[in-house]
């Protein structure tokens, strides 16, 4: 057995576990969190070549209201303030991400404050949360401005133009009309801001399983189940010319799988309970997009699984060595 005593505002706390202890001083929070804003970056800049300065206005936006509700209810909860773990800029920037470039300022300022105050510290603060804050503010503005948040017609800059009409998904729902997959790779759709570009997604995404800072397995669980729901309506439907790829590559589905079903908080902790996670948010994913009146269902899918996760670590549990 092995007893660590650390230090913190109400006194000593003992935490008494079982061995093997492997202990590495590189997986701190702040670490993880700036491998998380590394990962970003080509998300980040393919929403800053599509909408410019609508893409600057968001993330700002979204980084500082972040950063200052954090301040603001860790105040109020009687602690210091203390904003270098980095995890309220990854909020932020994960928020901003999410939403349409066309989003008035208020909806970031509104979202990221919900994110903060009721998916972070009504928990408790960093690491006590159940449910994801990013995609808990979103689903608030989501409520609160259902209009607001329907990704308008906008014409983008550098050198390419950005089809001024709704998001692909809902093109399809709509009409039936399929977007070329090379523009849902390289991003030449409308959409929130980390949505439009799978290859971007991809490319941080990869990075940040290399790095092993998000579970492969989570990742993995999701594209696997949303690939079995989507796999089996074409089968069904063997006329329909949005195949599974198309929904692989298309709406908020590879970067929810990357930087938002891989929360190291909100999600199980056994290699299990990883893939069960990752497996439901996939198929919620796709039961939304296939059955319901939304063209996207990610942020519900997320948060129905972080509802469950408590239970998933509870089943999941290995057994031990040697264990009956």
């Amino acid at each position: 057995m092995n007893t660590d005593i650390t230090e913190n505002n109400s006194g000593p706390l003992i935490h008494v576990a079982p061995s093997p202890h492997v202990y590495s001083t590189q997986l701190t929070t702040r670490n993880m969190m700036r491998d998380v804003l590394i990962s970003l970056v080509p998300v980040m800049l393919a929403a800053l070549y599509y909408f410019r300065w609508l893409a600057v206005k968001q993330l700002f936006i979204c980084v500082v209201s972040c950063l200052v509700a954090e301040a603001v209810f860790t105040r109020l909860r009687g602690r210091a303030i203390s904003l270098k773990d980095l995890s309220a800029a990854v909020t932020g920037i994960i928020l901003a991400l999410s939403l349409p470039a066309t989003a008035p300022w208020y909806v970031g300022v509104i979202g990221s404050t919900a994110a903060m105050g009721i998916g972070k510290m009504v928990f408790g603060g960093l690491g006590m949360n159940i449910f994801n804050p990013a995609m808990v503010g979103r689903a608030f503005v989501m409520i609160a401005f259902s209009g607001l948040l329907a990704a308008s017609g906008y014409v983008a800059g550098g050198g390419v133009d950005i089809i001024s009409q709704a998001t692909p998904l809902t093109i399809y729902k709509q009409s039936g009309m399929v977007t070329p997959l090379p523009a849902l790779i390289l991003g030449k759709v409308n959409g929130s801001l980390g949505e439009t570009s799978a290859l971007a997604c991809l490319i941080g995404g990869l990075f940040l399983c290399l790095r092993r800072t998000a579970s492969w397995e989570l990742s993995a669980g999701v594209l696997v189940g949303a690939s079995i729901i989507g796999g089996v309506a074409n089968v069904l439907n063997i006329s329909n010319p949005w195949s599974v790829v198309h929904h692989l590559n298309s709406g908020a589905l590879l970067f929810g799988a990357f930087f938002i079903a891989t929360d190291p908080v909100t999600s199980p902790l056994t290699p299990r309970g990883k893939w069960i996670f990752g497996l439901g948010v996939g198929a919620f994913l796709m039961v939304f997009r296939l059955f319901s009146g939304y063209p996207e269902g990610l942020m519900f899918a997320v948060l129905l699984m972080n509802a469950v996760t408590p239970l998933l670590n509870r089943w999941t549990i290995p057994r031990p060595f040697g264990g009956a």
